[in-house]
């Protein structure tokens, strides 16, 4: 009698533990953390020897290290498109077909359409809480200020606190811009014709050569006066009209105040933690470092071996351990899948007028972010669920960012739309050991809307093989960067283009240094054939949309100008502690 009781506690013990863990399984938590252009030679788990990354570290150990992770961008908005809808950005119209390949103003009309599914929908239909923390440079409105169409809730998160653009030099006060090339050509050149025009005008007046009506003098004048105002005007009102901080529909800083703000971003991601651990959650932490301007607080500032990025990086790795440590804290380590990536590669064309390097390290990799050398696009990928992905282990399978969407929607339950193509592909096979392949057989890399190279990963073959249309032109000769430009742009006079295509094997090369030929690579025309087969049959798949990164929609328009303040264009206001106390 007894006996039967202590076996029917235990029976119903193991019953319980059984449910509890297959609920746990069914239902985890995600928290997704997307750093910004750090190169994957950044961190310590991918051979950094002195930059100090002990927490993202911490996360390899305890999870899968892929050392062959590939952002589906190598630029911020078209990468950060593809890794929320798991498809390429030429899909939604994210993919520029100009030389900007970014938003750069918060007054612009374009953004991910409300028509694209992000992970963050499918989720909020199955009962996550949702938030972005952070980075998201996705857009914000479309045809008034107010109607904030392409804003992060307008997208399936539930909570937003953050940047709505991003990081930019002239966001922080004395560390230069990212227009002198522009204010160069808009600005200074008509500057110096306007000046050459008086001089020459004004000499041939005085010897009597010609008459000059003093109305033309006049109206030189008064155009150079326009050139001038029209300067100072975007220096004075470029930061605060950019580069401020909302919470969901409000601007709580403007501008933004770099004074602890990672702390400020870390401590409202665990409070979201905190206040949604008994039900299922979706947390986006999306960095802003390591953008310029490198910034980082007094507790990180000077303190590492690589100047103000070594600061920067070590203080988001800061970061890092925070989350983790919250999750620990709650006992919701073991229920929560854990990823940490980066958009794309380091931007090694940040060197400042001083001559300091501010951009990260792309390891043993060609180029850099905004070309498709691997340098641009092999990002860190780190993932951890303990008991169910094995600790330590290391893939060297092609993965995608996109791959996060069906992966997240597969583990939460939510059945993938299928009124449209999704191009990344679930990861869970591969992590868990029940696959040694990826499901990617191609990959596509495109360089904003132009499709730039194909990767081919054959089945039951070792060879990667990657096949270069056009490479960008890097300047000075031997550089590893397009140093005149400040990044590399995708079409015109900016490239090369190859035919036959550019061939190289990453299994043998990855440093991309030695370019197959016919005589190198007896089978070389065939794999060519093959792969241009395989960008045939993707383009067909390819439908027209609205071009959201058009100049028409890249423009700043003032009706789309938000504002804290009713006066005017003095935007000004500081409500971040006052909304943080009391918010939620």
């Amino acid at each position: 009698m007894l006996r039967a009781r202590k076996m029917r506690t235990l029976l119903l013990l193991l019953l319980f533990i059984y449910e509890a863990r297959s609920h746990a399984v069914s239902t985890p938590n995600f928290v997704l953390l997307m750093a910004d252009d750090l190169g994957i030679g950044d961190p310590g788990c991918y051979g950094n020897k002195t930059l100090r990354t002990p927490n993202i570290d911490r996360l390899a150990r305890g999870g899968v290290k892929l050392t062959q992770h590939l952002a589906a961008s190598p630029l911020c908005t078209p990468s950060r498109a593809a890794f929320m809808t798991g498809r390429y950005p030429i899909r939604s119209g994210m993919a520029s077909r100009s030389q900007v390949g970014v938003f750069v103003f918060s007054a612009s009309s374009g953004g991910l359409p409300h028509s694209e599914i992000t992970f963050a929908k499918l989720l909020k239909n199955q009962g996550y809480s949702t938030a972005l923390i952070g980075k998201w440079h996705l857009g914000t409105s479309c045809h008034n200020r107010t109607d904030l169409c392409h804003h992060p809730l307008s997208h399936g998160f539930d909570y937003f606190h953050g940047l709505p653009v991003t990081n930019l030099r002239d966001c922080k006060p004395g560390e230069g811009s990212v227009f002198t090339r522009a204010l160069r050509l808009l600005v200074f050149l008509p500057l110096q014709v306007i000046a050459i025009t008086l001089l020459t005008l004004a000499v041939l007046r005085c010897l009597g050569l010609i008459q000059v009506p003093p109305c033309i003098f006049f109206c030189l004048f008064f155009l150079a006066a326009l050139v001038l105002g029209g300067l100072l005007c975007f220096l004075h009102y470029f930061r605060p009209l950019n580069c401020f901080l909302m919470r969901n529909r409000d601007i709580t800083q403007q501008p933004m105040s770099y004074d602890n703000l990672t702390q400020r971003l870390t401590a409202d991601a665990a409070q979201f933690i905190q206040r949604n651990a008994k039900t299922p959650f979706l947390l986006v932490l999306a960095f802003l470092h390591m953008h310029t301007a490198l910034f980082s607080s007094k507790d990180f500032a000077g303190k590492s071996k690589h100047g103000a990025y070594g600061d920067a990086a070590e203080e988001m790795d800061w970061s890092v351990g925070q989350i983790l440590d919250v999750l620990d804290e709650l006992k919701l380590a073991n229920n929560t899948l854990v990823y940490f990536s980066s958009d794309q590669g380091a931007h090694v064309e940040e060197v400042t007028v001083k001559g300091e390097g501010h951009g990260g390290s792309n390891g043993i990799y060609k180029g850099g972010k905004a070309n498709n050398w691997e340098g641009g696009i092999r990002v860190p990928g780190i993932l951890r669920w303990p008991g169910v992905i094995q600790a330590g282990l290391e893939i060297d399978e092609p993965t995608s960012n996109m791959d996060i969407f069906p992966t997240v929607a597969k583990l939460a339950g939510s059945p993938l739309p299928e009124d449209r193509i999704i191009d990344g592909r679930d990861l869970m096979p591969l992590l868990q050991g029940r696959s040694h392949r990826s499901d990617h057989e191609f990959l596509f890399h495109y360089c904003n809307f132009y499709l730039n190279a194909v990767r081919w990963h054959p089945q039951n073959s070792t060879s990667i093989w990657k096949a270069f249309f056009f490479t960008p032109k890097f300047f000075p000769e031997g550089a590893n960067g397009c140093f005149a430009t400040h990044v590399c742009f995708c079409h015109g006079q900016y490239v090369t283009y190859h035919d036959p295509p550019l061939l190289f094997d990453i299994s043998q090369d990855p440093r991309e240094r030695n370019p197959l030929t016919p005589t190198s690579q007896p089978r070389f025309r065939e794999i060519l054939e093959t792969m241009q087969e395989a960008a045939a049959r993707h383009a067909e798949t390819l439908r027209d949309v609205p071009n959201q990164l058009s100049l028409g929609n890249l423009i700043w328009k003032p009706w789309l100008q938000m504002c804290c303040s009713s006066s005017g264009l003095f935007c000004q206001c500081d409500w971040e502690k006052q909304v943080g106390r009391g918010s939620h």
